[in-house]
């Protein structure tokens, strides 16, 4: 059973790979036996990241790219294709945190709106596209979507976040539905408020600074995505399909606006 785990001799392709929660899943991919292709538009921290995969004795390629701009993305796949000639897994992880505004409907420009939904939603679409063909033709291959807890919940004067991240979710379900035919997975792990460098923006003033609003009495780490992204990347989840998979301390347990443990705070008229 645990051999289905392993993904020895396997080619994996995350976006936004290079920091944050990318990282974390590049440093569990490698140690489980992949080969991992990083790319983001900084390549200072892909390469750092490439240069870790090594260390763990596996190969890697650092590749620069704009998920918003299709050109780039195809140049990305095409790169990856070329040195190893297939690619088994997708992780859509490129993510805009710091470029999101917190602020009434009435005051967010056009610029904005497109910004946010160009790097969280479109990017993933063009990067499913990419690799669609290519998997169709190898027979088999898992696209996994990293979506968050607000993709499920709205959130105040929140809206390219949240309105992005539900429209991963429902990419997920279509890429399942019409994929699966090809041997092509699809699925979405929604990870709750993990402190990393990226969330330093508007979004955390709005958030609890501890986790004493979830079940479990603690905020989540990095590291706490790196076993379920082996396992959606895996055979071990071949017949799993346009699925969810929660990682938030119970956040959501109690309902998508769950009661009970968040702190009472006056709103702002």
């Amino acid at each position: 059973m645990l051999d289905r785990l392993s993904l020895d001799g396997k080619v994996v392709l995350i976006t936004g790979g290079g920091t944050g929660l990318g990282l974390a899943m590049t440093r569990a991919l490698a140690r489980a036996g992949a080969s991992v292709v990083i790319a983001a538009r900084r390549a200072g921290p892909i390469e750092e990241a490439a240069q870790e995969v090594r260390d763990l004795g596996q190969q890697a390629l650092a590749v620069t790219a704009d998920v918003t701009d299709s050109a780039q993305v195809n140049r990305m796949v095409s790169v990856a294709l070329e040195r190893f000639g297939r690619i088994d897994a997708l992780i859509n992880n490129a993510g805009a945190v710091q470029e999101n505004v917190v602020k009434p409907i009435w005051e967010i420009s056009d610029q904005q709106w497109h910004q946010v939904m160009n790097v969280n939603l479109t990017g993933a679409f063009y990067c499913a596209r990419a690799v669609a063909k290519p998997m169709a033709g190898q027979g088999t291959g898992k696209i996994i979507n990293v979506a968050s807890g607000f993709g499920l919940r709205g959130g105040r004067d929140l809206y390219m976040y949240c309105v992005s991240k539900g429209g991963l979710l429902q990419l997920t379900r279509t890429l399942s539905f019409s994929l699966a035919r090809h041997g092509i997975t699809a699925n979405t792990i929604v990870p709750g408020y993990i402190p990393t460098e990226a969330t330093q923006s508007d979004i955390l003033e709005s958030l609890p600074k501890s986790g004493a609003f979830l079940p479990t009495g603690k905020l989540g780490r990095p590291e706490d995505l790196g076993p379920v992204v082996v396992f959606l990347a895996s055979d071990a989840s071949d017949y799993m399909t346009g699925e969810t998979f929660i990682l938030d301390g119970g956040g959501l347990a109690g309902g998508l606006a769950p009661t009970g443990y968040a702190p009472l705070a006056e709103l702002e008229p």
